[in-house]
């Protein structure tokens, strides 16, 4: 993330994401493959490292990663195979859904994976700031479904909706995009427009 200063002066928030170029491999069509969709390849990958089921859906390149965008019924799909998506397709001023894997934060207690409160300072309190406290046992002999517990934290996907695009610069492949967008920095996104 950085900053950007647009024409009035104001400073806006900004993701730099490198979109693209993507390759479209493979156009699955309602008549033959029974829906709609398009493949798309991306990244770069040497041909003995891939496995030989994928190398037959690259049609002779070598990408890196495989991604299946399902279509609409209705939508009839203007790409062909080969046809190269870059970031020229996207505005500025357009919406975008960002789609990724968050930060993974390993084991985490109840504090900071669901903002637990912890246990009073005193009164004869040693060791309980962090912990849970009680899980309502009662008239129950059992922990009841969808307690809230220390657990794994992060790795999830997230999808952030309606993130505009600030500005574009098409010779480097860049998009400023306003706000944040999951993963660590060097992820892999899925960018759609809405």
């Amino acid at each position: 993330m950085t900053e950007y200063f647009s024409e009035e002066g104001t400073v806006i928030p900004v993701t730099i994401i490198s979109a693209g170029p993507v390759t479209v491999t493979r156009v699955f069509e309602k008549s033959k493959d029974g829906y709609n969709s398009v493949q798309v390849g991306f990244g770069v990958q040497k041909k003995e490292r891939i496995k030989k089921g994928p190398i037959g859906q690259m049609k002779g390149g070598s990408y890196n990663i495989l991604k299946e965008f399902r279509l609409k019924p209705t939508d009839k799909s203007e790409v062909k195979e080969g046809d190269v998506i870059n970031v020229s397709i996207f505005n500025p001023g357009d919406k975008l859904q960002v789609s990724g894997t968050s930060k993974g934060k390993g084991f985490q207690g109840v504090v900071k994976r669901h903002g637990f409160g912890g246990g009073p300072r005193s009164h004869g309190q040693k060791h309980s700031e962090r912990e849970p406290g009680s899980i309502g046992g009662g008239l129950r002999t059992h922990v009841p479904k969808g307690m809230r517990m220390a657990g794994r934290m992060g790795s999830d996907r997230i999808t952030y909706k309606n993130l505009k695009v600030v500005t574009i610069d098409k010779e480097n492949n860049l998009m400023l995009v306003k706000g944040a967008v999951p993963g660590r920095r060097g992820s892999l996104v899925e960018i759609v427009s809405r």
